[in-house]
């Protein structure tokens, strides 16, 4: 018998909702994007981003039962992130899971949010006729993290790599913001970086021996030379700004690619992995995904972009495995903002 798993996400500044059935199969995937909310400030602002789930909460599940053609009722079980994230914003997804989950009287399942990134790739790789198999190279990229894990089974990971300061996606959005560009910063950088010619270059934190990162050091090497080529913190008369800002960011993006592939490459060769896996909304950046692909030769799972940013079916397929192992979670859950993994 199918199991269908309604996942919920509100660990940051998405609300989002989906379901997933078997674990493999999308049904519906609605994610309410705050984007243009807290752009103006250059970064997400707890307070108004707790208030917007709360508005986003209930439209986006009701668009989620009916993308599915399912209702509430037809659901197994109700999977959400319970951390790490924002607390204010990770309340609002718990409660109304909780909500869900007792009227229903079925399994509430609390999923950690870095876990649900890895399981985007189950979502992926569902019509895939080879699966690697395990161990696997995990990578989660993304605003808040950059962590390298080993993968032994479901629901087993040793970290083995994490940065040790800005995750990549904040170091992005700090770089765009040195250059004078939007938010959210990745998507930014990458859109600027095209046409590149590669005058400008940038310095790689290697941290030899070790397959942590640094990406502060990045930063203010970005931002000296953005001082030194007058274009902060305000544009110097005479400088081409268009030219510079596009070098520098693609500079920027290069240092941030060449650690973070060579870095998961040779993780997956010292712990002989069958295969890489990604997740997280800087594994959308589309040379990161080249060059991971281009040195690794093993195979590497990587969802659609729209997969790789916080969403409620990455949630409902972790959700599923831990459904399967009989892991429900008890009623009286509270949300832990820095909840790790592995």
């Amino acid at each position: 018998m199918a199991i269908k798993i309604l996942g919920i996400e509100t660990s940051c500044d998405e609300t989002a909702a989906g379901v997933v059935l078997d674990g493999r199969t999308l049904l519906s995937n609605v994610i309410s994007s705050q984007a243009d909310l807290h752009s103006p400030h250059g970064g997400v602002v707890p307070e108004v981003a707790s208030r917007q789930h709360v508005r986003d909460m209930v439209p986006v599940l009701e668009q989620a039962a009916a993308d599915s053609g399912l209702g509430l009722e037809d659901m197994d079980a109700i999977a959400v992130t319970y951390g790490p994230g924002l607390a204010g914003s990770l309340i609002t997804g718990v409660n109304a899971a909780k909500a869900i989950a007792y009227s229903l009287g079925i399994p509430l399942i609390g999923v950690n949010h870095l876990e649900g990134h890895i399981y985007a790739s189950w979502l992926a790789k569902a019509d895939l006729e080879n699966d690697p198999g395990f161990p696997l190279a995990c990578l989660v990229a993304s605003g808040g993290h950059t962590d390298l894990l080993l993968m032994e089974g479901h629901g087993r990971y040793k970290l083995v790599g994490h940065t040790r300061d800005d995750a990549a996606g904040e170091a992005f959005d700090k770089a765009a913001r040195i250059l004078g560009l939007g938010f959210p910063g990745g998507p930014e950088i990458q859109r600027v970086s095209e046409g590149a010619t590669g005058d400008e270059t940038l310095p790689r934190a290697w941290i030899r021996d070790s397959h942590d990162f640094s990406f502060s050091g990045l930063k203010t090497a970005l931002l000296h030379m953005a001082q030194d080529r007058g274009i902060y913190p305000t544009l110097e008369d005479g400088v081409d700004q268009t030219k510079l800002v596009r070098e520098l960011a693609a500079a920027f993006q290069e240092s941030v690619v060449d650690v973070v592939s060579a870095k998961m490459v040779e993780m997956a060769a010292k712990y002989r992995v069958k295969g890489l896996v990604l997740g997280g909304g800087v594994t959308a950046n589309a040379r990161l995904r080249e060059e991971i692909v281009k040195r690794s030769p093993l195979p590497v799972i990587i969802p659609p972009p729209v997969l790789c940013t916080d969403n409620g079916a990455m949630i409902a397929a972790c959700g599923y495995f831990m459904y399967q192992r009989g892991e429900e979670t008890a009623m009286d859950i509270d949300v832990e903002p820095g909840l790790p993994l592995g």
